[in-house]
């Protein structure tokens, strides 16, 4: 916090600074035991009558009384990555669509419409890298239009936590009463060390998802859209560990995208009997070759909030969380699968 020369607290924030990263200082609600202050760091997305929006890396928006500010100052964009490859959000926000890409996509300015059917979110979604071109309501007005004709519910993916990511349309969407039903992470690692992590015998690397592989995956029954999903991107592998059960019987898969420098991990699973004997690292490590014989050098994957397991094993690989990303579903909408 900023303290005066005096020593004193002081809010060193204004109107002016909406859009900035900020951290305040705020009086607990009054009847709420133990401390006495409340400290809430993110983005200042809206001041206006007499209360601050402020939207933290998760997403979540906080609301703060102006009269109940202590202290605040403006904190840079996002703080200094100790590991893992240099990227910007928007470089990753761009690898990651075409590492999952839609069967159908139509531009909306700078945004991105995507459907495929229903199959994940991710393909089923705005992607909104920049300006749509028309005022926000009418945006939002033509996204619910295109989605709506293909008899899906509009979603909007979004991220918060890095330098260039989209505090403000969170919250925009938030004012609108647009629900966010998803929250994942972005991790990112070098991608060499992942390589070394186990030799990888046993796990059989194909082009395509073929009926063993998709056997084990979690989606059951695939359809042909989904299939062209799986599939698609730059350069795509698929990798299986066969079991010990004679045909059809699969131990574990996983997939991985090269693009350039990046080589991106997803649908790693393993048969709940077969944990804990390595598999998912074996995996990883094939495919970490396999992406670093095509010139890659850095990995990204994404990871539940929630997945306590997962992000153990990505943690111990050297994988950092990078960003959150969150999907908002328009208003009285029905779900989807992510």
């Amino acid at each position: 916090m900023e303290f005066s020369a005096a020593g004193r607290l002081e809010v060193r924030i204004t109107t002016a600074d909406v859009g900035k990263r900020v951290s305040v200082r705020r009086l607990s609600e009054a009847g709420v035991a133990g401390e006495k202050f409340t400290d809430t760091v993110g983005v200042l997305t809206s001041w206006t009558d007499g209360v601050l929006l402020i939207t933290r890396k998760s997403g979540e928006s906080v609301r703060v009384a102006e009269s109940a500010l202590v202290a605040g100052k403006v904190v840079p964009a996002a703080p200094a990555r100790r590991r893992g490859p240099a990227a910007s959000y928007e470089e990753l926000a761009r690898v990651a669509a075409r590492s999952w890409r839609p069967v159908e996509s139509e531009r909306l300015g700078e945004w991105e419409l995507r459907a495929a059917g229903g199959f994940t979110r991710r393909a089923n979604s705005v992607l909104p890298l920049g300006d749509p071109g028309l005022p926000l309501d009418e945006a939002l007005t033509a996204v619910r239009r295109w989605y709506g004709e293909r008899g899906l519910p509009a979603y909007v993916q979004t991220a918060t936590g890095a330098a260039g990511t989209q505090e403000s349309l969170c919250a925009e969407l938030e004012r609108r009463g647009w629900v966010r039903e998803v929250t994942a992470e972005v991790w990112t690692g070098p991608l060499a060390p992942v390589a070394d992590l186990a030799e990888g015998a046993g796990v059989v690397l194909s082009r395509k998802a073929d009926e063993t592989w998709l056997a084990r995956y979690r989606r059951k029954g695939v359809s042909e859209v989904a299939l062209r999903v799986l599939e698609s991107g730059p350069s795509v592998w698929f990798a299986t560990v066969p079991g010990a059960g004679g045909a059809g019987d699969v131990a574990a898969i996983g997939r991985c995208v090269v693009d350039g420098r990046w080589a991106s991990f997803a649908a790693v699973e393993v048969d709940p009997a077969q944990r804990r004997r390595g598999l998912a690292t074996a995996v990883m490590a094939a495919l970490a070759r396999r992406a670093l014989d095509e010139g890659a050098s850095a990995a990204w994957l994404q990871v539940e909030t929630d997945n306590a397991g997962a992000r153990a094993l990505y943690a111990g690989m050297g994988f950092a969380p990078h960003h959150a990303y969150h999907h908002y579903r328009e208003p009285a909408a029905a779900g989807a699968d992510r």
